[in-house]
């Protein structure tokens, strides 16, 4: 494909094209690191990265698909359309401790760098703004109102303590519990009462057993979210929020109806009754494809980095992007922003975000997808492996309806 003087053209003016944006693209990193959002409300990041979007002449809709800081921009009207996606969700009190800043403008970098080639390459890039991936499955939703209709390819890079192939992902259903019990007054009448809070501990200690007996890839993690309102009353009400991770889909939903048997057996022991709500979208794990992630991999090695296997170096995790590579192949690599060690969502990891490490990421990050999106357009041999490995993978073949 290099060789073909047509290719070779596009793939350095993709790489100029950055080089024109670095300023540019480091600069809104760290202005949506600075002013950090939740999961819906990322109305700063939203104009931020529309903002630059419009400034280099893309057609952008903001606000799309139906939720308020989605968005989409588009380039090219022909040939088949590769997705780059942009997350700039932060979490609560530790800010963008998972470097969303840097899967924002790395995914803004690439988007308009392909777009400048799209045309002659006859290819159509759609750069896609998804919100809430940290527990609000941004994705999904999009994904359920046609963001990736026609979508031949998607691809994102995720920060981390070293360049990887991929994550090494586990699929999550998020689990609420409310137990209700009867107050009374804690001395004067304790035996009038039901102690919710009682009914919450005995499943706590439920889980805490049943932890023993799943697989050593497996997760499971809870916290009390509320706990009564005084000491001197017996709890009517106690809650909690809980996480069953596994390696895939299937795995996870075997683990949430063991944890919620165990939030039901708390309950009955005290006399309480509980409402377990299983919270949607779950998360499926990410179905990494080989083929699309091999020439991530040539691509970034190219320009300089070592990319490892995830055998002796993982970072694990759960994305809403594992549902979107269940419906189309799909690519989710790590890249180097911080220290060795460093652990994602943590206040390290934070800081690590506007780092210079981060900023070079931010453009080795844009340069391999862009060369990735290249060699999409330039064979179709890459495409149709692509399709290939995710038919086998999925079952899900040209013709077939797509599922989530």
């Amino acid at each position: 494909m290099a060789d073909d003087p047509t290719v070779a053209g596009a793939r350095q003016r993709v790489l100029d094209r950055i080089d024109d944006l670095a300023d540019t693209l480091i600069s809104a990193s760290h202005q949506i690191h600075a002013q950090p959002e939740l999961g819906f409300k990322e109305h700063v990041a939203h104009g931020i990265l529309t903002g630059v979007l419009e400034t280099e002449g893309m057609e952008v809709v903001r606000s799309a698909y139906g939720l308020e800081t989605a968005f989409e921009a588009s380039a090219g009207s022909v040939g088949p359309v590769i997705a780059v996606l942009c997350e700039y969700d932060a979490l609560p009190g530790i800010g963008h401790a998972c470097g969303h800043n840097i899967i924002a403008t790395a995914g803004l970098g690439a988007g308009l760098a392909a777009a400048a080639v799209a045309t002659e390459m006859n290819g159509q890039i759609r750069i896609l703004g998804t919100p809430a991936e940290e527990g609000g499955g941004g994705k999904v939703l999009m994904l359920e109102r046609g963001a990736f209709d026609d979508v031949e390819a998607a691809l994102m890079v995720h920060p981390a303590d070293a360049d990887l192939r991929n994550i090494t992902s586990l699929a999550v259903q998020q689990i609420q519990a409310v137990f209700t019990g009867r107050a009374a007054h804690a001395a004067a009448a304790p035996d009038r009462g039901l102690n919710a809070l009682d009914a919450a501990v005995l499943s706590y200690m439920n889980v805490a057993a049943l932890r023993q007996h799943i697989s050593p890839e497996e997760r499971i993690h809870g916290i009390f979210t509320d706990a009564g309102q005084r000491a001197n009353i017996v709890p009517e009400r106690a809650a909690a929020s809980w996480y069953v991770r596994a390696p895939d889909r299937a795995g996870a939903d075997a683990l949430a109806t063991r944890v919620t048997a165990c939030l039901e057996a708390g309950a009955l022991a005290s006399g309480c009754s509980v409402n377990s709500e299983l919270i949607q979208p779950i998360y499926n794990e990410v179905r990494d494809n080989q083929v699309l992630l091999d020439r991530y991999v040539a691509n970034s090695m190219g320009l300089g980095r070592v990319v490892l296997p995830t055998d002796n170096h993982q970072v694990v995790g759960s994305t809403d992007f594992g549902n979107v590579s269940y419906t189309v192949p799909a690519i989710h690599p790590m890249i180097k922003t911080a220290p060795v060690g460093t652990a994602i969502h943590t206040t390290d990891f934070a800081i690590a975000a506007i780092s210079d490490e981060a900023d070079e990421a931010i453009l080795h990050g844009a340069r391999s997808m862009a060369l990735t999106v290249v060699d999409c357009w330039a064979s179709s041999g890459v495409l149709d492996a692509a399709r290939s490995e995710f038919a086998d993978a999925t079952g899900v073949r040209e013709g077939s309806p797509q599922t989530t």
